[in-house]
């Protein structure tokens, strides 16, 4: 069936040079998430040009997704995520962003980028959606596609479901067998990978208060000092991975803000730190967060605190599991397709994603893979350097941009492989 697949894509051409600028167009407009209103509607007017399509809007903020049914077979849904950064874009492209946005999550006013290659997925599967939709005639099923708002919050596949993305009283979208996506990373362009298993890490972040007395900074014997005891805590805090972990297991404990105060000489009432935890199993979740929250709860007992410390979580990713039967299939496919270009046991990463609630939520199978984005040559350059983390911006990083060919194609492509493996063929 692979080989027939490749036969399949090459009968018809699929013209990618105005998909190259609708690329340029989404990278130099990006918009925070569930802020992802031009996004969407652009994406929403593009694959309304395809008319055997229907299209459901505003699923769970700014969702979208169409629905193409082409006789008996399976349900496949490929996704696409929309959303973007609060990063300054430093590529000097052409096409680079300049623009700023008001958060609605943070009141903050703050630059804006696709930092994490999100304009390359939505245009990826527009271009793969158009390919499919000509082939129609040689495969039976339907086919979904699904353009996700917030991924970066960890909360847009939630709220889509939540909303009634697949409830036959609401939005009605048919319940997939199969959910299938891809994220473009920091790998040579044309190049594509995955794994059975666990692909990607479960992230916990949460937002931690302390509360002391405030006061006077010359007289901090009259104060319970808040900043100290943050500051005590983010300390204790890597004990959790490098004192109470198994070093075969994974997991990664970040403090990524510790805040209180505004001036010199004044001793604050409370201190607030911002905590991320990665992990790859349930049971070294769970360990970590209660590990977290006994920390937490100690130091305000040690410190004298009057007032007990919140701890609200502000975001969840579950683990990204590669259904094992789906990866075997895939494999196969991609393997033929790709040849040497495609690498069945790609690296995990600690980094997270929420696709999977797509699929978990209504009990099926998923399968999510990567390809990359880096000129080919520039990463084999750097890689003979022994400088690919210094020289090759990572995903989230201000000069992070993938070249756009081969990188599109490649994306293009996987998708049409992906999916046609789990249609049925007429």
């Amino acid at each position: 069936m692979s080989s027939s697949i490749s036969v399949l894509l090459a009968s018809k051409t699929l013209n990618l040079k105005p998909y190259e600028e609708l690329y340029k167009h989404y990278h130099s407009h990006p918009e925070l998430s569930n802020q992802e209103t031009e996004t969407a509607a652009t994406t929403v007017k593009h694959l309304s040009k395809l008319a055997d399509f229907k299209i459901t809007t505003d699923i769970g903020g700014h969702g979208f997704a169409g629905v193409l049914h082409n006789g008996s077979g399976p349900v496949v849904l490929l996704r696409a995520d929309m959303d973007a950064l609060p990063v300054k874009e430093l590529t000097n492209l052409p096409y680079a962003s300049t623009v700023s946005q008001v958060s609605q999550r943070t009141g903050g006013e703050s630059p804006v980028m696709h930092a994490c290659g999100h304009d390359m997925h939505i245009t990826c599967l527009l271009a793969a959606t158009e390919h499919l939709y000509a082939l129609r005639s040689s495969w039976s099923g339907t086919l979904i596609v699904l353009f996700q708002p917030a991924e970066e919050r960890g909360t847009g596949a939630q709220a889509m479901v939540d909303d009634g993305l697949y409830d036959k009283n609401k939005h009605n979208i048919p319940v997939p067998d199969y959910v299938l996506g891809q994220h473009v990373m920091a790998l040579p362009a044309g190049k594509v990978g995955s794994r059975r298993g666990t692909i990607m890490a479960a992230a916990d972040s949460f937002k931690v208060t302390v509360f002391g007395r405030g006061g006077h900074g010359s007289m901090p014997h009259r104060t319970i000092d808040p900043v100290m005891m943050a500051s005590n805590i983010v300390v204790r805090l890597q004990n959790i991975v490098s004192r109470e972990t198994d070093p075969s297991d994974m997991a990664v404990v970040t403090v990524g803000y510790l805040r209180g105060g505004h001036t010199e000489n004044i001793i604050v009432d409370h201190a607030e730190l911002g905590i991320d935890i990665r992990s790859i199993n349930t049971a070294t979740r769970e360990r970590i967060i209660a590990s977290l929250k006994r920390i937490i709860h100690a130091e305000y007992i040690a410190s004298g605190a009057e007032k007990e410390p919140t701890i609200e979580e502000t975001r969840f990713f579950p683990q990204t599991y590669n259904d094992e039967d789906m990866e075997g299939k895939l494999a196969s496919s991609f393997g033929d397709f790709f040849g040497d270009a495609f690498d069945p046991q790609i690296a995990r990463t600690n980094a997270s994603e929420d696709v999977s609630i797509l699929a978990s939520s209504q009990g099926k199978p998923s399968l999510f893979w990567f390809f990359g984005g880096v000129e080919p040559e520039f990463y084999a350059q750097k890689e003979r350097e022994g400088r690919l983390i210094e020289d090759i911006p990572q995903n989230h990083s201000s000069g992070f941009a993938p070249v756009i060919q081969p990188t599109l194609k490649t994306g293009v492509d996987a998708l049409c492989v992906a999916a046609l493996t789990f249609l049925a063929r007429k």
